[in-house]
């Protein structure tokens, strides 16, 4: 008899109290259900339930094993339901947060293709360049620039986040040429109001880091509002390569400092560690992975 089997009934007539429930419980004859136990006895050599004609009870070794049998038959079942959903089709409402430019610019010119290959899954995606409680504000997945400070979330190492220095041609023929990054010094530097990037930049030449202060009479806390400063004309910025390429193929701006590039920073995709592995979610982070991924 096959032992897996064998187990499963033993635990039901364990559970039921009898064999004639067993049966009744797995549609069998009580006599088959004995089959079973005395099988599984004789397999591991031990005695698991005392008979009589009113009443059973299990032995020592057979309460033992019974509360073994049945966590490994619970932890079967889960198996079995994880392995249904990854074969599940997609569905549901995923929340998703990402910071605004990453969100404009990078993440929404490819989500159309995740719905139309997930027309299941509603997409309700927040852009905000706040840290996000991801728990307490019930998100599903969030992007994150940076190092990850809590451990308890599961992160997904994406693509560096790049940022590149720019400003526009006519800004750069008003002022003294920026040869260094020193020379950032004595130039109207656009602010971001967010992380450090609000009062000081760093660079990266051939041998160290270089930090400079800067300051600027112009604060945002969008990078969009500073392309279009920065386009204006009134002064230099810094901010992530997918906001300015576009404008610098264009030649509305141009890249200062070319040799002097910006350190590259860590950005995650991460979720709670609580979070159950949806097919929505699992579709997603898959989708991600394949476009914003570290590989």
């Amino acid at each position: 008899m096959d032992r897996l089997t064998s187990i499963e009934i033993f635990v039901k007539a364990v559970e039921s109290g009898s064999f004639t429930g067993a049966g009744e419980l797995l549609n069998m004859s009580s006599q088959l259900v004995g089959k079973h136990v005395k099988a599984l006895e004789q397999d591991l050599g031990v005695k698991l339930l005392n008979r009589t004609t009113r009443r059973q009870h299990l032995t020592d070794v057979g309460r033992n094993f019974y509360d073994r049998a049945r966590n490994i038959l619970a932890e079967m079942e889960a198996a079995k339901n994880l392995a249904h959903e990854v074969r599940a089709i997609p569905t549901g409402t995923l929340r998703v947060s990402a910071s605004v430019s990453f969100g404009v610019n990078a993440l929404a010119k490819v989500l159309p293709l995740y719905m139309k290959e997930n027309p299941e899954v509603n997409v309700e995606m927040s852009l905000t360049n706040r840290t996000v409680d991801i728990i307490d504000e019930g998100f599903d997945i969030v992007f994150r620039v940076g190092e990850l400070s809590d451990s308890g979330l599961i992160g997904r190492s994406l693509k560096p986040y790049k940022l590149v220095l720019c400003a526009s041609p006519g800004y750069l023929k008003r002022y003294p040429a920026i040869r260094h990054p020193e020379d950032l010094r004595k130039h109207e530097c656009l602010g971001f109001s967010f992380t450090e990037l609000r009062s000081r930049w760093t660079f990266q030449s051939t041998n160290e880091l270089i930090t400079v202060p800067v300051t600027g009479k112009l604060m945002v806390d969008s990078g969009e509002v500073l392309l279009e400063a920065a386009k204006a004309g009134m002064g230099v910025m810094l901010q992530p390569s997918e906001l300015v390429e576009r404008e610098i193929a264009s030649g509305a701006l141009v890249e200062v400092l070319p040799d002097y590039p910006v350190p590259t920073r860590p950005m995650h995709l991460v979720y709670a560690p609580d979070k159950r592995m949806t097919p929505k979610m699992r579709s997603f982070i898959d989708f991600v992975m394949l476009h914003f991924g570290a590989s």
